[in-house]
């Protein structure tokens, strides 16, 4: 992420196109043949359908160009077999076109996803009746396997909080950063991008609270503790002041060039202190996920998970999170009190 850009990406659509609950499409596929311009009239389908993603829809940039570039890559190669029109579109083209793609060994995730946008497509052309069927209602993708992050222990992570802020008893403004990050994302189960897309007047010290930009530009306040607090005082008062300089504008948190700090640099800020801490290797994500197993081993539902981590669905959050034994056990033993 650049030093100006402020929110997350990512997309809700196509639980299948993506490789975990948070992953956004992915982009890099590899080089694709250039492709004949498409007819107008699907060239214009095509420009609709980009509008309703990032206008209705409200998906990121990337999630975006990803499905748009998916759904061109249909049309030229259905335009290829001699289609004209999206109702001359039938399921024997889309298989023809992911067996295509399959033969350039293709990641499954980028399979899944391409799949999933040629489903999205047909689905919006039949309902605002630009087409009078839905071909891609039987077409099949490759189920993508979905691998959980690394989990610290609580007592892990506790640890790994200490030695960021043990590194930061001297002032130094970096380690100062890389305390309150790690604390934050921890604390309150935040996504990289959302991190370091956060501006001074999104903290509210009093109330511990942070306003975020998530995916699809959604916004939801989410809380934190009173450790995560601590830094953050820290931070402003000490941290920030020392690298703010006249173009730093509102971000919170700043590069050593006085810029927005960047997704790159906080995840090898976290990588170097579970290194320093002697943890297991983590990154971002894993502290999301690691909050959110806690919240619900400490007694959280999974309903205020998902308002904490800004999951558009609960489904996501039962895919993203999962429930130790203890607690699985517990709560079948208070259900039924004869079992």
């Amino acid at each position: 992420m650049s030093d100006t850009q402020r929110h997350g990406t990512g997309s809700e659509i196509g639980a299948n196109a993506s490789g975990s609950a948070d992953e956004e499409p992915g982009l890099a596929d590899g080089p694709t043949p250039k492709e004949a311009p498409l007819p107008p009239a699907l060239a214009l389908a095509v420009a609709e359908f980009e509008l309703h993603l990032d206008v209705q829809r409200g998906l990121s940039t990337h999630t975006v160009r990803a499905y748009t570039g998916d759904v061109r890559s249909l049309l030229a190669r259905a335009v290829a077999t001699g289609v004209r029109s999206l109702d001359d579109l039938d399921i024997a083209v889309l298989r023809d076109w992911l067996a295509d793609l399959g033969a350039r060994d293709l990641a499954r995730t980028t399979m899944a996803r391409r799949g999933a946008a040629a489903r999205a497509f047909f689905a919006w052309t039949t309902s605002t009746g630009r087409t009078t069927h839905n071909p891609a209602l039987r077409l099949a993708s490759p189920k993508v396997a979905r691998h959980l992050p690394t989990v610290l222990a609580v007592d892990a992570a506790t640890h790994l909080m200490e030695t960021a802020r043990d590194a930061a008893a001297d002032g130094d403004p970096a380690r100062l950063r890389e305390w309150v990050a790690v604390e934050v994302l921890y604390a309150s189960g935040l996504r990289v991008a959302e991190l370091v897309g956060t501006d001074v007047d999104d903290v509210d010290l009093g109330e511990r609270t942070l306003r975020v930009v998530g995916k699809g530009d959604k916004e939801r306040v989410v809380p934190f503790g009173v450790p995560a607090g601590r830094a953050l005082r820290r931070w402003l008062d000490v941290g920030r002041p020392a690298l703010v300089v006249a173009d730093s504008g509102p971000a919170l948190l700043l590069g050593d060039r006085g810029r927005r700090w960047g997704q790159r640099q906080a995840r090898e800020a976290v990588h170097r202190l579970a290194a320093l801490a002697g943890v297991d290797d983590v990154a971002p994500h894993d502290l999301r996920h690691s909050a959110a197993t806690h919240l619900l081993q400490g007694g959280s539902d999974l309903r205020s998970v998902q308002e904490v981590l800004g999951h558009a669905t609960l489904s996501t959050t039962q895919r993203y999170t999962h429930v130790s034994a203890d607690r699985l056990r517990a709560s079948f033993e208070q259900a039924f009190p004869r079992a």
